[in-house]
This record gives structure tokens, C-alpha cells and sequence, in this order.
């Protein structure tokens, strides 16, 4: 026998908790068993007057709309809002009835502006303490890489810093003037080339020109530094940079800041060639720390990298 369903059919009301109807091993209910955001209406007070003023989002639910968005993939506030409408796990993880009126995407964009970079790091440094406490971190070997992360903007917004300009057309109007007096040999080279213009973006003007591979053009981005523990891959440091810093640079500042978190300290660090200078290795070996960093291979590394034709294998065997 066909079955048939009558699509016209409304329920004007629902008996029940909404959570009834979301699976007990959906990852937004398993994160909610653990997670707890009782401190953050108190760390995130001086955001807000006090006294006046319309009523504002409560500040675990942004934070709960925004967690949901990462588990579920969505980078745009927009996209996120409107999943919320329909989605009824995400309106119950953030703590909303079917029939109440989410807030607009504007508003999470809002609320990252008001409470800036150190609210959000203060959030992060909870839940890895939080890991901690639940015996998921060792602390004692951690793995480090960065990616780039391209900027969301157009080609059309790519334009030559204004500065290059300046410098270009003023050259002539200096070429007359007198050289200082000082003795050849301390002049240096003279540059055979003219500087090539910096790209910037008008719309992100911090995002900046890198690539990952010398076979892909540059294109505007960040670059993410990520550090994840070695005992249950828990993420123990993450931080934000424009996409030309060099990882290599962020090395010693990532371990010292997950020491002061895990109050331990780290001896083992892998990481690729990219972290591969010599004032890491230096920092790593006065520490104590063991570096598991391949040298660079090719002969023209850049200055402070270590070629691997400076290493000798050393064997352990007599």
C-alpha cells in the first residue's frame, strides 16, 4: 500500500523541548555537555554601559552563534543567521525558542569590533584550560605550522601603494642634489633596479600580497599560526598575522605563551622547513628543547636559514 503524507497539515503547537528533536550525538548538543560560558558575562561588563541604553545580545549566545557557525562550517554571519532560521539546533544552542526573532548578522560583527582581539583570546585561553583540566594536554611536544587564509576581496580592489608614486616622481627632483660627504666605499652598491610598487587593497587594506609556492601568483591574505598539542591534537595557540610575516619569527613568542598556559614546559617542537633559522635552532637548543625542524635544501636559502649541507650525521653507534 502507497503511503501518503497531507503536506497541508499545521501544527499550530509543539509539546516539548525543542532539544527532543536534535540527535544525542549531534555535535552541537555533545559541545554543550562541556562547554560553559558562566564567566563571560563579567569579563566582557566594561563592553557595555551599564546604566542606559536598549538591551543587548546576550553575550554567550553571540559566542554560541559563532561556535555553531565553526562546526558547521560557515565563515559569513549572513549565511550563519539564515541557517539559524531553520536550523533548530542551532537556535537551541544558542538558547532560542521556534518563535523568537534571531538577532541580524550585523549585530556578531558588532560585538567582534566592541570587545576586540583580548576578549576572544581570553575565551580561547578558557577552553584550552579547559582541556587541560580534563588531562587532553601533555604540554610536553607540540607541532607548528601556519597557512595562509586568502582575504575576502575583489581583483578590482588591488591597487599600487600611493607611496611608490611619490618616491617614482619625486626622483628627479633629487637627482641634483649634492651626495653627502662620505668615502666611496661606505656609499654601498648602487641599486641597478627600482623598488617594485607594494600592492594594497582598498577594501582590506591589511591583508597583504603572499603566496605559498613560487608557482602561484600573490594574492591578498592573512596567515594563520597554529599550534596543537601532541597527546589528543588539542589547538593550544593560534594567532593572526598579515600574510608576508615569515613563520619562522613566531616560533619562540608561540612556545612561550603556551608554557604560561600549560604551566609546563615544552620539550619537544616539530614544524617544517619554514621555521628552519638559525635563531630558532639557537633558542630551541639553549631551552633544552628539542628541535624536529628539516633544514632548508636548497643552496640559496635566505639569510639566517641553515642549508642541510651544513649538517653532519653524527651515528650514536660505537
Amino acid at each position: 500500500m502507497i503511503g501518503r503524507r497531507d503536506r497541508n497539515k499545521r501544527s499550530l503547537f509543539i509539546a516539548g523541548d525543542i532539544e527532543q528533536f536534535i540527535p544525542d550525538d549531534h555535535i552541537l548538543k555533545r559541545v554543550d555537555h562541556v562547554l560553559d560560558l558562566s564567566w563571560l558575562h563579567k569579563a566582557v561588563k566594561d563592553c557595555y554601559c551599564q546604566d542606559n541604553g536598549r538591551p543587548s545580545i546576550d553575550p554567550e549566545a553571540a559566542v554560541r552563534l559563532m561556535l555553531a557557525g565553526f562546526f558547521q562550517g560557515i565563515v559569513h554571519d549572513r549565511k550563519l543567521m539564515r541557517e539559524a532560521q531553520v536550523n533548530i539546533a542551532i537556535r537551541w544552542f544558542a538558547g532560542y525558542e521556534l518563535e523568537e526573532t534571531l538577532p541580524d548578522h550585523s549585530s556578531l560583527s558588532r560585538i567582534r569590533e566592541r570587545w576586540g582581539a583580548d576578549k576572544f583570546r581570553a575565551i580561547f585561553t578558557r577552553t584550552v584550560q579547559a582541556c587541560i583540566d580534563a588531562g587532553l594536554v601533555g604540554g610536553e611536544t607540540v607541532h607548528l605550522d601556519s597557512t595562509l587564509i586568502r582575504a575576502d576581496v575583489s581583483w578590482e580592489s588591488i591597487v599600487e601603494n600611493h607611496a611608490n608614486d611619490v618616491i617614482r616622481e619625486n626622483k628627479e627632483d633629487n637627482a641634483d642634489d649634492k651626495m653627502p660627504d662620505v668615502p666611496p666605499n661606505k656609499l654601498g652598491r648602487p641599486r641597478t633596479r627600482d623598488h617594485k610598487p607594494k600592492k594594497v587593497s582598498l577594501t582590506d587594506p591589511e591583508a597583504t600580497m603572499a603566496t605559498s609556492s613560487g608557482n602561484y601568483h600573490l594574492e591578498p591574505t592573512y596567515k594563520q599560526h597554529t599550534a596543537v598539542d601532541d597527546k589528543a591534537g588539542i589547538l593550544v595557540d593560534i594567532d593572526l598575522t598579515t600574510g608576508e610575516i615569515n613563520e619562522g619569527t613566531k616560533l619562540v613568542e608561540v612556545i612561550e605563551r603556551i608554557e604560561i598556559i600549560t604551566d609546563k614546559t615544552i620539550k619537544h617542537v616539530t614544524a617544517d622547513k619554514g621555521y628552519a633559522h638559525s635563531v630558532n635552532y639557537k633558542a630551541l637548543e639553549q631551552r633544552g628543547t628539542d628541535a624536529i625542524i628539516p633544514p632548508q635544501r636548497d643552496s640559496n636559502h635566505g639569510k639566517g636559514s641553515l642549508s642541510i649541507r651544513r649538517f653532519k650525521y653524527i651515528s650514536q653507534l660505537r
